[in-house]
C-alpha cells in the first residue's frame, strides 16, 4: 500500500516465489497542497532496473508519455511493444507491467480517479472512457506528439513550482491531460463505429447480390435498396474489399457461370439466359475478361483437368 492509503495489489498469478518489494508511491505529498504526482519515467526505471513488475492500483489513473526509447508493456494480459513516441492511460484496476529500454525518457502522471470522474460528470460519453486503458503508439501519436509533450510538460512544470493556487492549477492541468487522452479514445471508438457501418453495408450488399444477381439489375437498383447513392456504395465496397460494387456483382455472376459450366451440360446461350444476359456474346466477353478464357474453353479445360474447379 502506498502512502495515499490506496492498495497496489499484485495478482496471485503474477507473483514470483520470492516477491520483489517495490515501493509504489504514486502520490507522494512532498508539498502540503500536492493533489497528484508527476515524475520522469527514468526515476523508477533506474531504481528498479527498468523493469516494473505486474501490479494494479485502485482509485488512481496513470498517464504516461514515452518520448525516448521504448517499452514492452503488458496491460490486463495484453502485450504491447512500444517505441517512442507513445502514450498510455492506465485505468484503475488494470494489471500493468513495464520492461523499458534502458535510458528511456518520458513522464508519468498519477491522478486520483475521483478528481477526473467529478470533472467529467457532465460529459458521460467521455467519462465512460475513463474506465478503459488506452495505448497510443507511434503511428497514432505522430501528428499529436507535440501537443502531448506540451501538456505533460506544463503539468510537470507546475508540479515543481510552489506558487499560490498550485492545487487548482494542477487539477486544471490534469483535466486537460485527461481530455487529450479521452479525445483519442473517442476518436478510436468513432473509427471502429464507422468501420462497423461500412462492413454492415457491404454485408447487406452481398446479401442482395445473392437474391438478385441473375436479374441483371444495374448498380442504382442495389444502391436504392440500401438507401445510399451508387457512388457511395462503390466507394465503401472498395474501402472494405478493395473492389468497387460493380466488380463484386460481375464476380458473383462469373462465379455462378463457372459452377454451371462445371456441373451442367447447358449450352453457353442457355447459361447466359439463366444469368439474365439477353446477349450471349456479351456474357462470353464478360466471362473472358474475368477468367482469361471464353466459357467453352473453360469447360474444356475443366474436363481435361487443366482448370481449377469452381468453389462449391
Amino acid at each position: 500500500m502506498d502512502n495515499t492509503g490506496e492498495p497496489c495489489t499484485y495478482p496471485t498469478s503474477m507473483r514470483s516465489p520470492a516477491p520483489i518489494a517495490v515501493a509504489f508511491r504514486e502520490v507522494r505529498h512532498f508539498m502540503p497542497d500536492d493533489c497528484m504526482h508527476c515524475e520522469p519515467i527514468g526515476v523508477r526505471g533506474v531504481l528498479h532496473g527498468w523493469s516494473i513488475p505486474a501490479h494494479r492500483h485502485e482509485g488512481l489513473h496513470q498517464f504516461q508519455l514515452i518520448e525516448r526509447g521504448g517499452a514492452e508493456a503488458t496491460l490486463d494480459g495484453m502485450d504491447h511493444r512500444l517505441a517512442a513516441p507513445a502514450a498510455l492511460m492506465i485505468a484503475p484496476g488494470t494489471v500493468h507491467a513495464f520492461r523499458y529500454q534502458p535510458g528511456s525518457a518520458g513522464c508519468q502522471v498519477t491522478v486520483p480517479t475521483a478528481l477526473l470522474k467529478s470533472a467529467f460528470s457532465t460529459a458521460p460519453a467521455l467519462s465512460g472512457l475513463l474506465d478503459l486503458p488506452l495505448v497510443i503508439g507511434a503511428i497514432g501519436l505522430a501528428a499529436d506528439a507535440g501537443c502531448a509533450a506540451g501538456l505533460f510538460g506544463s503539468l510537470s512544470a507546475e508540479f515543481e513550482r510552489a506558487e499560490p493556487g498550485r492545487t487548482e492549477a494542477l487539477r486544471a492541468h490534469a483535466v486537460l491531460l485527461a481530455t487529450w487522452f479521452l479525445r483519442h479514445a473517442s476518436a478510436g471508438e468513432r473509427a471502429h463505429a464507422r468501420q462497423a457501418v461500412r462492413d454492415t453495408l457491404v454485408q447487406r450488399y452481398r446479401a442482395l447480390l445473392e437474391l438478385h444477381f441473375r436479374q441483371q439489375h444495374a448498380l442504382p437498383f442495389f444502391a436504392s435498396a440500401l438507401q445510399v447513392t451508387p457512388d457511395h456504395l462503390s466507394r465503401i465496397c472498395r474501402t472494405v474489399t478493395g473492389r468497387p460494387a460493380l466488380d463484386m456483382l460481375h464476380e458473383r455472376l462469373v462465379r455462378e457461370a463457372r459452377r454451371l459450366l462445371a456441373t451442367t451440360d447447358a449450352t453457353i446461350a442457355d447459361i447466359a439466359q439463366d444469368l439474365g444476359f439477353a446477349d450471349a456474346a456479351y456474357f462470353s466477353r464478360l466471362f473472358s475478361k474475368r477468367t482469361g478464357q471464353p466459357p467453352l474453353a473453360y469447360r474444356q479445360s475443366l474436363r481435361q483437368g487443366r482448370a481449377v474447379p469452381p468453389e462449391a
